[in-house]
């Protein structure tokens, strides 16, 4: 049973989440504010969070970037705000999703489930699980799904080792974007490049010697995104 924490200054729609996510049987812990959803993540431990950017106390992703502190648990950004750069903006302190208000419950109940399976280990080890992929900068470990930068681990979200799995198993050949948000995002996603382009700067950022100038992630103008030793 996963437990979900719902971060939310709204009543009507936490009693909404509350009643739908607990008839889905999963189990549930509600926070009106950010410092009390820091205090119940440390405390509770839950497998996703739902969180609202316009909080009574402090900014959402002030929120986000408190959790990315200590925790790889998925983040689903649940916001009335619509602007690209206030997407971006949550995408790059480490939300793995985003839905503005209002929303439909299905869809929101879509994206948590995906959520979940992203962060959740995977099943039998396929062709390739055992696989130790080196660079001269970074290693990754696929069967222990942890990567290595020069000695030392690199702390990565769920939703950036899922993005890095699926380019290293393509390791020189292109990776179309529809393909990459469908893989790492879920069936429903095609158009939503701009996550895209906040996780590969991401993992530039973390694994890249020079981020600027890539040598191993390398994008495709208008077509994707390859991985190359």
């Amino acid at each position: 049973m996963n437990r979900v924490l719902v971060v939310d200054d709204e009543p009507q729609i936490v009693r909404a989440l509350v009643i739908n996510l607990k008839a889905r049987k999963y189990e549930v812990d509600a926070a009106p504010d950010g410092a009390t959803a820091l205090q119940l993540a440390a405390a509770r431990h839950p497998d996703v969070v739902i969180l609202d950017l316009g909080l009574p106390d402090m900014d959402g992703v002030e929120v986000i970037k408190g959790l990315r502190g200590w925790t790889r648990v998925p983040i689903l950004v649940l916001s009335a705000r619509h602007t690209s750069d206030e997407k971006v903006e949550a995408l790059d302190a480490g939300a793995d999703d985003y839905v503005t208000k209002p929303f439909g419950m299905d869809e929101l109940l879509a994206r948590l489930r995906a959520a979940v399976r992203r962060a959740e280990p995977t099943g039998p080890a396929a062709a390739g699980d055992d696989a130790i992929v080196e660079t001269e900068v970074f290693t990754v470990d696929l069967a222990a799904k942890k990567v290595n930068r020069e000695g030392r681990d690199v702390r990565l979200t769920p939703t950036e080792w899922h993005l890095l799995e699926v380019l290293v198993r393509n390791t020189g050949r292109l990776v179309s974007q529809k393909q990459l948000l469908q893989e790492v995002w879920g069936p429903s996603y095609g158009t939503e490049t701009n996550y895209l382009r906040v996780y590969m700067a991401q993992l530039r950022r973390k694994l890249e010697r020079d981020p600027s100038h890539p040598k191993h992630f390398i994008t495709e103008p208008g077509m994707g995104y390859r991985f190359e030793m």
